[in-house]
């Protein structure tokens, strides 16, 4: 078996680790008690670029426990967790590519060395996996039954390959499903964010100005989570609605260069590229720090700040020092990537519970329907969206109401008015 990660004397850690994961994913372990039994992924073989976290080990066993043959790289260089890694390798015999902190060229290899498996189910986040895929194995294509995307920024790639013409086989954006981003991008980054932010800096959010910029899903989490820690929260947006979205909800709403000149704590959350840049940088505050929590760290226009800056640090690990030409110091963390996973952990594994549940679940309706749908991005079936969100009711002991058969009739009628 073939397979590259950094250490494999870390299984038995990491084996202990995605254990303590798997008690809080109760949707997923029932998933996978089904799979085991009736095989739905039999004989499939899977090439997932996730991010190697507990969370991601719990999904790579119960789409094995399906059937499908597994095969696992990173979707971003600082987000593999080592142990996790080496126990998928040792104790489930799952290839993995990943190694925390990466180069970009091990990166890409990694890639390869997934798609080198000829995989017939891609499941994605960030849409590296589909775009290389596309760009560099066209022979490939052919024989893939469909694919599944985790993210807001993986979609908005999908889709644009889809309107070109370019994409080659279905995908279900499983990023939009509401069992996944009305909580995992709301709770989820939200609780990581600030998890990250404070582990890089142990610095206090109280009584700070806290600068989100972008105001969608994850940005509603990280305002809320930096308000509840006590941060007067400022947002910025490009968005109309979003914008007065933020003002209805009690925050404070401006253009990021007016944001620069007040912060002491930034956080992209937007999935676009240059947000904060060059000129924004120059007018930060003496001692600013600076993060992001969208994919890709092109949020934050790193080469523009590298051009005004005199010298850089690391004056601790993941927080990096950029003495300005003006004499003031900004503070990137985690190199500009997503902070949640390259300082901490990422989101906890209750809420991931629901998204990997959607993952799992598309990937058997890709291998059932799959060849009957078209080129293009689809949304997750609501069949298995609302199936998801029963069983997480039912593995937190809340029972809801059911519709009687006079209601019923009533919301399927136009007759009955006052």
């Amino acid at each position: 078996m073939k397979y590259h990660i950094k250490d494999e004397s870390l299984a038995d850690a990491g084996r202990l680790r995605i254990e303590w994961a798997a008690m809080s994913m109760a949707v997923l372990n029932l998933i996978k008690e089904r799979f085991s039994k009736e095989q739905p992924l039999k004989g499939i073989r899977i090439g997932a670029c996730l991010h190697v976290t507990t969370e991601t080990a719990s999904l790579m066993q119960t789409l094995k426990a399906g059937g499908a043959e597994v095969y696992l790289c990173a979707s971003n260089p600082l987000s593999t967790q080592d142990d996790v890694a080496a126990s998928l390798v040792v104790h489930d015999k799952i290839p993995v590519f990943a190694i925390k902190g990466e180069d970009n060229d091990t990166y890409y290899d990694h890639l390869r060395s997934v798609i080198a498996a000829d995989p017939q189910i891609t499941m994605d986040d960030g849409a590296d996996l589909v775009s290389t895929l596309h760009t560099e194995r066209k022979d490939l294509l052919d024989k893939i039954i469909g694919g599944t995307e985790e993210t807001t920024t993986g979609v908005i790639r999908l889709k644009a390959m889809a309107k070109d013409g370019v994409l080659h086989y279905p995908i279900i954006a499983v990023n939009d499903a509401d069992t996944k981003h009305l909580f995992d991008n709301r709770y989820g980054t939200g609780q990581s964010t600030l998890d990250g932010i404070i582990r890089a800096t142990n610095r206090l959010i109280a009584g700070s100005i806290f600068v989100v910029c972008g105001y969608g899903w994850c940005g509603k989490g990280v305002a809320m989570r930096a308000k509840g820690h006590g941060a007067r929260v400022i947002i910025t947006e490009v968005d109309p609605i979003h914008a007065l979205e933020a003002v209805m909800d009690g925050f404070e709403v401006m253009p990021i260069a007016e944001a620069a000149e007040i912060g002491d704590f930034f956080c992209t959350v937007t999935g676009d590229i240059h947000v904060i840049r060059q000129e924004h940088f120059l007018k930060m505050k003496d001692g600013a720090i600076v993060a992001n929590s969208g994919h890709f760290n092109v949020e934050l226009d790193l080469e523009g700040l590298e051009k005004v800056t005199k010298s850089k640090r690391t004056i601790r690990p993941f927080v990096d020092e950029y003495l300005l030409e003006n004499e003031r110091r900004v503070y990137v963390l985690g190199e500009g990537r997503l902070i949640n996973l390259a300082a901490a952990e990422g989101h906890p594994s209750a809420v991931m519970d629901m998204s990997f549940a959607n993952q799992a679940l598309c990937a058997e309706y890709m291998v059932r329907m799959g060849k009957k749908l078209e080129k293009k991005v689809y949304g997750v079936p609501r069949e298995i969206d609302q199936e998801i969100a029963r069983l997480k009711l039912a593995s937190m002991n809340i029972a809801i109401d059911s519709l009687t058969e006079e209601q019923e009739k009533y919301l399927s009628s136009w007759e009955m008015g006052t």
